[in-house]
């Protein structure tokens, strides 16, 4: 087992790290509660996504690092694909993604299309320099899941974003993001 570092926290309370940026800020579509930061699933797709919320990645050439969201569907999806997660950025440009998704009437943690019946799941990306795992963990289970694996390319300006989109464009459905960290890993 690794040892771990907390290196950021943002439980989202009230307000948000000054390192954050919003693309494609929709001002109405995003609010604070007491314990969360609640935005608006908004229609649109990777590369009109409104509302994504971006920070400065870790350097991945300084170690492994774990990035942790827990997510909350405040309403039911009902829009085919209408999803909400962690998307990393190369950049500018989303290289991949874990998100809670709608498909065909199921609820799905992609990517590996693992069935997701729980309203609050816990994302967690875990990088290396070349490298990444995408893991979930559904609200009352304490191990992580692994979705998929993948290679990444050489790190360059990378950024994570927690962001939901292809909401349905006639109804407000909002996500619920809590506590976003990004540990250190040590083997």
């Amino acid at each position: 087992m690794s040892s771990e570092d907390i290196s950021f926290h943002d439980s989202f309370a009230g307000s948000i790290d000054s390192n954050w940026t919003w693309l494609r800020e929709d001002p109405a579509g995003w609010r604070f509660t007491d314990d969360a930061l609640e935005i608006r699933v908004e229609p649109g797709v990777a590369d009109t996504v409104k509302n994504a919320l971006l920070r400065p990645a870790p350097d991945r050439r300084e170690g492994s690092f774990a990035i942790d969201v827990t997510v909350t569907n405040l309403t039911v999806p009902i829009q085919q694909y209408e999803q909400a997660g962690i998307t990393w950025y190369v950049d500018g440009k989303p290289v991949f993604k874990i998100v809670k998704e709608l498909i065909d009437g199921g609820l799905f943690i992609i990517p590996g299309r693992a069935p997701m019946d729980s309203v609050t799941v816990e994302l967690r990306v875990i990088v290396t320099a070349d490298s990444f795992t995408a893991q979930f963990r559904p609200e009352g289970e304490t191990e992580f899941r692994t979705a998929t694996t993948g290679a990444l390319a050489a790190p360059g300006k990378d950024q994570v974003s927690v962001q939901c989109y292809n909401g349905p464009p006639k109804a407000e459905h909002w996500i619920q993001f809590r506590n976003f960290k990004i540990t250190k890993l040590d083997a």
